[in-house]
């Protein structure tokens, strides 16, 4: 079964394809697939909204993230607004100009992914995978994307210090992910659905 995944960030893309491959599940984009309005309030809303409009323009199963960053301090900020947070190559400045002078004890933060799977007959399979850190005092790294440098995890890396795999492994669009392949499976053997 063909899938679409409803994004034109191709980071995003690879990493969705990176994680979906091992588990037997082949999606593309579709280059004519016009940008969703994320008018949700949670992220799970919005990637209800992506995957929905992906499905009705495609007439395929479409997959959709939407993720963030939450920082504590900042009272969930950026959280769904992460991408337009701030203009574009100043996101990571502004959290830390705003965190500024704060203890590592008060700078925790999360990153949040919201999977959602939508099909033509309206069903849907959905995860959620929450990676726990804090903000560092500077970026650090020359991996990743977006708030990678700034987000450190639990073993003192930031996203952007780790490999793919290693990220991967712990993040939360890989948690997600996993947790969604999981579901997608349940949901294709109940309605035998051919892969």
């Amino acid at each position: 079964m063909k899938f679409i995944i409803a994004t034109h960030n191709t980071h995003k893309l690879d990493e969705l394809r990176r994680i979906l491959a091992p588990l037997g599940i082949a999606a593309d984009i579709d280059p004519a697939l016009p940008e969703a309005d994320e008018t949700g309030v949670t992220f799970a809303e919005n990637a209800f909204i992506k995957a929905d409009e992906a499905c009705k323009f495609t007439g395929l199963p479409a997959i959709a993230d939407d993720s963030g960053l939450t920082v504590d301090a900042l009272g969930g900020e950026p959280g769904v607004y992460s991408a337009r947070y701030a203009p574009v190559g100043s996101r990571k400045a502004t959290v830390l100009k705003k965190l500024e002078g704060l203890p590592t004890a008060e700078r925790g933060a999360a990153f949040v992914s919201a999977v959602c799977c939508v099909f033509p007959n309206g069903d849907t399979v959905t995860a959620e995978g929450v990676c726990r850190g804090h903000i560092g005092e500077a970026p650090r790294g020359e991996g990743g994307f977006g708030y990678d440098p700034i987000f450190v995890t639990e073993n003192g890396k930031t996203f952007a210090e780790l490999s793919p795999a290693e990220k991967d492994a712990v993040s939360h669009r890989g948690r997600a992910l996993r947790a969604f392949a999981e579901k997608l499976a349940n949901y294709l053997e109940e309605h035998h659905v051919d892969e």
